[in-house]
């Protein structure tokens, strides 16, 4: 039987759990917290956690070279960005690694996002279908560019409202969005060539946006808010859901003229 959320608070209170059973793992990551461990990356890792939660740690030898890569990256299956909070896959063990893994290479696995940009977004409902890759110029971002990957994203529009920030008035809106490809910073990318882009993006708003919109918002307003798997074991599909975080509420509620 699947553990229900918070079963294990004493070891999981910086990262809740959405969904655990004996394979499978799904936390909820809080924004602010880097996935994957790194030589710039002092604080604590997702990947740090799983290691001793998962008692990987204990493990000092006897690992083959076919299991390598299920401990080196302790079970995570996918990334997120350090400021995106959301559901995040941990597998418990190799070969449920190997299945997810293979789900997310063949899009068997499904991920829906909220977003909250800049201004009123038409049409509703639309693709946005644009080559991702990284700049050449700037190793650090992503873009939309000729010999890039194919990148698909398709969103609708939850609803618009305005902000009064001093003597002005600015439109936002939440999306719902449904990336059909994985490419890193895709939605962040997208968003921006369709002239939304994410509030609180440092990388893609543009400079003057970004510094004005970090006077007042604390990240990149971006939430992993469902994950749809088919169970490597079960082979059941499991849908697991994460709520919506405060900071983007409190945005909502912020707002006026909501349509």
């Amino acid at each position: 039987m699947p553990f229900l959320r918070d079963e294990k608070k004493e070891v999981s209170h910086l990262f809740p759990i959405l969904y655990e059973d004996e394979t499978v793992l799904v936390i909820d990551k809080p924004p602010g917290v880097v996935v994957n461990r790194a030589e710039s990356v002092k604080s604590e890792t997702v990947q740090d956690w799983a290691y001793t939660y998962l008692w990987l740690n204990e493990v000092t030898d006897g690992i083959s070279a076919e299991n390598k890569d299920f401990f080196d990256r302790a079970g995570i299956v996918h990334r997120i960005d350090k400021e995106t909070s959301g559901c995040l896959i941990i597998a418990k063990n190799p070969s449920a690694f190997s299945e997810l893994q293979r789900q997310f290479k063949e899009r068997v696995i499904k991920k829906t996002y909220l977003a909250i940009v800049h201004g009123t977004v038409a049409p509703r409902v639309s693709e946005i279908r644009a080559p991702v890759g990284r700049l050449p110029w700037n190793r650090e971002r992503f873009g939309i560019l000729p010999g890039g990957k194919e990148a698909v994203t398709k969103y609708e529009v939850e609803s618009s409202w305005s902000v009064t920030r001093g003597k002005h008035a600015e439109a936002l809106s939440l999306l719902t969005l449904h990336p059909e490809t994985g490419r890193t910073h895709q939605i962040r990318v997208h968003c921006k060539y369709i002239n939304h882009p994410i509030l609180g993006d440092y990388l893609y708003a543009g400079r003057k946006t970004a510094r004005d919109d970090r006077t007042w918002v604390p990240r990149v307003m971006l939430h992993a808010k469902e994950i749809v798997f088919v169970h490597p074991v079960t082979h059941k599909e499991v849908a697991i859901t994460a709520r919506v975080p405060d900071d983007m509420n409190g945005i909502r509620a912020a707002g006026s003229s909501e349509r």
